[in-house]
């Protein structure tokens, strides 16, 4: 094996990327170790140049020209930390194709470009590693695409979003409404001055499809993802849910049905208390494995920050470089062929129901009438209030179709005095009679 010293140019110098170099200088012999020999940062590509970082060493030469950093010849490994799928989409593949290994924390590339990066990798025989680019720290894809590569995969069920899932637990355990609870991830630093991609579920999206690749061998685009984000949780869906010893968490699902489809969907989901899943609070991520042989898993760590995800950049790091090392390329074991997918009305689950309604005889007959001109059974009906205007109604539902569900609930929100359909979750299935 060639223990030479392996030349690393970092592409982006924020959190993470400060992170990391601050680690391999102050765990340099022992990273070297592990690799197989050392691993020398020889620059940093950063918007500018000049703008001094601390934690990061004065000597490392900074560009503003991320593809010439990259394909200078002396480099062995590049690092993309730049995120987006533009230049740093650019810049890979312009790595990947020069034969060069790669490590990228950049799940939004990785998940609508992967057949792309893969065909590269595989054509040039060039390490590709992202490991960073899903829950953080928790090394779930390693363990997908090496630990159980003998297994089948059933389902995966992530909470791979830390925003939303501070603001939910802030909003279980706080009482907080929506609103607040975001503001004061704001605050911390837990949210963006602008949440969308995270609240409306986009950032779940590409996660969970570079999941279901490695899990279920399924190759989706993340807009193939049935996807509903959590701005519509309302304080008293917690509430409610805690009545009845369930908590609300953002989930992303990839499961196979009995037919080979799969399900790829991003959506609040009720969760039994009593379920590991439940117990994973505040910006932590965890991400749930059903696997015929080896049964359930559950992978839980930060999710993200700088550290945290300098670790996983660092283990990638490592795993190449014995790759490179040792002569040979390594793609991940992942889907290559489009995925049978579900059609998403034909999606069956038990649904919680709120409507706000008048108080006044007939409501609950008029309601139950909708449900059952379109086939939705109902298990449980609960009054929430009396003598109001409006009091809340929560149904709960048997397991039926999403699409006899949307159609009913069209009806329902139509009744003269239903006031709003104000918020309908889903259960998860392990959850269900």
């Amino acid at each position: 094996m060639n223990n030479r010293p392996l030349k690393v140019a970092l592409l982006g110098l924020g959190n993470v990327g400060a992170a990391l170099a601050s680690e391999l200088q102050r765990r340099g012999d022992a990273i070297a170790d592990r690799a197989g020999g050392r691993l020398e940062l020889v620059g940093a590509a950063v918007r500018d140049p000049a703008r001094a970082r601390p934690g990061v060493p004065e000597s490392l030469g900074k560009s503003a020209d991320p593809m010439a950093l990259a394909l200078r010849e002396d480099v062995d490994i590049v690092v993309e930390l730049m995120g987006g799928t533009g230049l740093a989409g650019e810049v890979v593949r312009a790595a990947l194709a020069a034969g060069k290994a790669v490590v990228t924390a950049n799940k939004a590339l990785v998940a609508s470009d992967a057949d792309r990066l893969f065909a590269l990798a595989k054509a040039h025989d060039a390490p590709l590693g992202f490991e960073a680019a899903v829950a953080g720290a928790i090394p779930a894809l390693r363990a997908l695409e090496v630990s159980l590569a003998g297994d089948r995969i059933r389902r995966v069920a992530g909470i791979v979003n830390g925003t939303c899932n501070y603001i939910l637990t802030r909003m279980e355990v706080a009482g907080l409404d929506f609103d607040a609870a975001l503001g004061e991830a704001q605050r911390l630093g837990f949210a963006e001055a602008d949440p969308s991609s995270d609240v409306d579920g986009e950032d779940a999206a590409y996660k969970l499809t570079i999941l279901a690749r490695l899990a279920l061998g399924a190759a989706a685009a993340p807009e193939a993802v049935s996807r509903e984000g959590i701005r519509g949780v309302r304080a008293e869906d917690l509430r409610r849910a805690a009545e009845v010893d369930l908590v609300v968490r953002l989930l992303a699902i990839a499961e196979r049905g009995d037919d080979g489809a799969i399900d790829l969907r991003v959506h609040p989901t009720l969760v039994p208390k009593e379920h590991p899943l439940a117990a994973v609070r505040g910006a932590m991520n965890a991400v749930w494995v059903e696997a015929e042989a080896a049964g359930p898993l559950m992978f839980y760590g930060a999710g993200a920050g700088g550290l945290p995800t300098a670790s996983a950049v660092l283990g990638d790091l490592v795993a190449v470089a014995q790759r490179v090392r040792g002569g040979a390329g390594a793609v991940p074991r992942a889907g290559s062929e489009a995925a049978k997918l579900v059609d998403p009305g034909a999606r069956q689950a038990s649904v919680h129901v709120a409507c706000l309604v008048a108080d006044e005889p007939g409501v609950l007959a008029a309601i139950a009438g909708a449900f059952a001109r379109h086939g939705v059974s109902v298990e449980s009906c609960v009054q929430h209030g009396r003598h109001a205007d409006p009091v809340e109604l929560v149904f709960v539902t048997h397991r039926c179709r999403e699409a006899a569900l949307d159609a009913a609930l069209a009806e329902v929100g139509a009744l003269p005095a239903v006031r709003e359909v104000a918020s309908r979750l889903r259960v998860q299935p392990d959850a269900e009679g």
